[in-house]
């Protein structure tokens, strides 16, 4: 039978997130229903609740959660109840041409749950990026659960479902970091901090951490930083330059998605170098560089969806590190919150005084 459970919505453009009530439907084929334990506050769900994705309100917001499967609907096979999961937002099709060319992670056709979850009077819910997670459950495609070890903690967990994920990918999968590689990484908040994280766990002989605030460079450097460059006093391009024998980062990453900060990624990398661009630009932005530049300097310029994971692939891999010691996915934790302070948790995410709350349900 369809369950009633509390949860947070955003009702209308610009308006605080509300607790509420919300009906989840008991599984249909190829979905499931889950039992969230904890969800981090993601900048994407403040983007949803600003309607800077679509205006499809009433959204249910969270998205980056960890919990435990509680039932499974007809020809479920990937998971089955009791599993420990991270929810994904790109449960892969299998079908369409990125998949048949061996190539999943770029799956063109991922899928979410076919029913809807709602208010308590019918009104159809729009869940952020097809999850919908700072609810108590919610019902998701069973391709959206990617089984991990139990062990792991569910606030540490969870962060691979986006922002983590999105970091560590972007410099190891996108970027390609390999040994002995000088890498930029410009914007250090979340995305950035697991940028500055994957490039160590790649072996990267120098990091180089960019930002407009002190304190998140400070974080960069417990996540890995070998050098820090603070762009309101110093030109970053200059910097990464001159900490770089002249030439540039072999890899830089944009982790901020604004065309100053692209334009300084080209310009800081070296001549064959690769530019990362894993910030979110808004539709309004555009870029402008001489095309003499782009061809003379050669190299790659990729964009990086979700650090071009394969969440069957990397979320075990990556938790499997963490439960060794080897990879500190619990200092992007700052804080641990309730379902009731999410709006506040958004307020704090604007000023840059963490890098990730999390919601434990």
């Amino acid at each position: 039978m369809a369950q009633q459970v509390k949860a947070v919505i955003a009702r209308a453009k610009g308006a605080p997130v509300e607790v509420t009530t919300i009906v989840v439907p008991d599984p249909g084929p190829g979905e499931a229903v889950v039992r969230i334990q904890a969800c981090g506050v993601c900048h994407t769900d403040l983007h949803y609740r600003e309607g800077g994705i679509n205006d499809e309100f009433p959204f249910l917001l969270g998205h980056e959660a960890a919990g435990i499967v509680e039932s499974v609907g007809e020809g479920v096979t990937e998971v089955e109840p009791g599993d420990f999961v991270v929810l994904n937002w790109r449960a892969v099709c299998g079908q369409c041409r990125a998949c048949k060319r061996g190539r999943p992670q770029y799956c063109f056709n991922t899928h979410n749950a076919k029913q809807k979850m709602t208010l308590l009077d019918g009104t159809e819910l729009s869940p952020a990026l097809g999850i919908g997670a700072f609810a108590e459950k919610t019902l998701v495609a069973a391709g959206q659960c990617t089984k991990v070890d139990p062990a792991a903690e569910p606030a540490v967990a969870g962060l691979l479902g986006c922002g983590v994920m999105a970091g560590l990918g972007a410099a190891i999968n996108t970027g390609g970091v390999g040994r002995g590689d000088s890498v930029a990484v410009i914007g250090c908040g979340g995305v950035g901090g697991a940028a500055v994280m994957g490039s160590r766990l790649a072996g990267a002989s120098k990091i180089i951490a960019v930002d407009i605030d002190d304190r998140k460079l400070e974080t960069a450097r417990t996540l890995g930083a070998t050098h820090t460059v603070n762009s309101r006093t110093t030109d970053p391009v200059e910097a990464i330059r001159e900490l770089t024998g002249g030439n540039g980062a072999d890899v830089v990453v944009e982790a901020v998605g604004r065309p100053e900060t692209y334009k300084q990624a080209f310009y800081a990398r070296d001549l064959a170098g690769t530019v990362v661009l894993v910030g979110v630009p808004t539709p309004e932005m555009t870029l402008e560089l001489p095309l003499l530049d782009v061809f003379g300097r050669g190299g790659a310029l990729k964009s990086s969806w979700y650090g071009d994971c394969l969440p069957s692939r990397d979320f075990p891999m990556l938790i499997d590190l963490y439960l060794q010691g080897r990879l500190d996915l619990g200092a992007f934790v700052t804080e641990t919150i309730e379902l009731d302070g999410v709006e506040q948790a958004f307020e704090r995410m604007h000023h840059g005084d963490v890098l990730r709350s999390v919601v434990i349900l």
